[in-house]
């Protein structure tokens, strides 16, 4: 092996994991330690949300579903735009919902049908397959907000590229590690004011509101359900992982980095924040990026840790055949149980 990634992997290999999980501990204390932990290392969030001041852009009545883009306040001087996709049951009795995070890409409108442009696509759909559509399709409303950095939320220099799929995840995320902030948790924190304002949606009931995302979307959907315990199950695809083999074993989009992350503890560890509330797991057998042997690694972790939460049969997995890309129906079927309301 090359000497210097043979350093590199003894560094980040003898990290002291301060606050990994240990049986000898119990599940709430440690919980709350790694929680406050890692929120530190995100780069904490406002004390005082803004008020969202939603503002309706379009309304669009597609065939089962309404399709609302809607804008909201996150940060205090920040606006995001999202998706609401409405089932039509939803309209005369409140629906479950699910907050849909897309990866990398071109955006909120590659998970909801569209081209870059808001047209309707005919076509490919890619490794996202439309999943917010599929999900309205099972009769939960859906959010899908437009992640910073993607889609119309690009620094103008990408907007004006020509190039739909590019990002302008580098130089922000850059900025924000100089100011002590993190892309991970600004997008964390956005996410957590997605939910805050599907819980004013009348459609939506507010108690049973699940997330799923796909890749660096995945990030975001694992790790906002391990510090908001308003959610109450997800779906992380193509992400779950141990940070040894997947995010450390190539070059990733600066997005995925946490200084410090190590001190405290692994992948499967902050995942495991997530319990005793349900997690499921997509990993294609063909995944380039996170493949099947790490997340296979994390699913073991997370049973210990889940055991320990007295819920060890809340994490499961969907092992299946294929690449970087949603897989879906067993993770639609779980999700339907999981928010039944039983």
């Amino acid at each position: 092996m090359d000497v210097l990634q043979q350093y590199m992997n003894k560094l980040t290999g003898s990290a002291p994991r301060s606050a990994e999980f240990r049986v000898d501990i119990p599940y709430g204390e440690w919980r709350s330690m790694l929680a406050a932990g890692f929120t530190g290392r995100l780069g904490g969030f406002p004390e005082a949300p803004a008020e969202l001041q939603p503002i309706l852009l379009e309304r669009v009545v597609c065939l089962g579903y309404t399709r609302e883009r809607i804008e909201i306040t996150t940060y205090d001087g920040l606006r995001m735009p999202l998706y609401l996709l409405i089932p039509e049951q939803a309209a005369t009795s409140a629906a479950p919902a699910i907050i849909a995070v897309h990866g990398h890409g071109y955006g909120s409108r590659e998970i909801t049908g569209l081209n870059p442009d808001g047209s309707d696509r005919e076509g490919e759909t890619g490794l996202h397959k439309d999943f917010a559509v599929s999900l309205v399709k099972q009769g939960f409303v859906v959010a899908a907000p437009e992640v910073l950095g993607f889609g119309d939320r690009r620094l103008a220099e990408d907007l004006t590229s020509g190039e739909p799929g590019r990002n302008s995840c580098f130089r922000l995320s850059s900025a924000l590690l100089m100011a002590g902030q993190t892309m991970a948790g600004y997008r964390i924190y956005e996410t957590m004011r997605t939910l805050d304002y599907m819980q004013t949606r009348d459609e939506v009931i507010g108690e049973r509101i699940g997330i799923m995302g796909i890749s660096g979307g995945g990030l975001v959907a694992g790790f906002t359900a391990a510090l908001d315990e308003r959610l109450c199950c997800a779906v992380v695809s193509g992400y779950a992982n141990t940070f040894a083999d997947s995010i450390l074993t190539r070059n990733h989009c600066l997005d995925n980095y946490i200084p410090g992350v190590l001190l405290d503890a692994e992948m499967p560890d902050l995942l495991g924040l997530i319990a005793p509330r349900g997690l499921f797991l997509e990993s294609g057998d063909a995944d380039p990026l996170f493949g099947p042997e790490g997340t296979r690694k994390a699913l073991a972790r997370l049973q210990l840790i889940y055991s320990a939460a007295g819920q060890g049969g809340q994490v499961e997995a969907d092992f299946f055949t294929g690449g970087h890309e949603i897989h879906g129906e067993p993770a639609y079927t779980w999700l339907r149980r999981q928010l039944a309301g039983n």
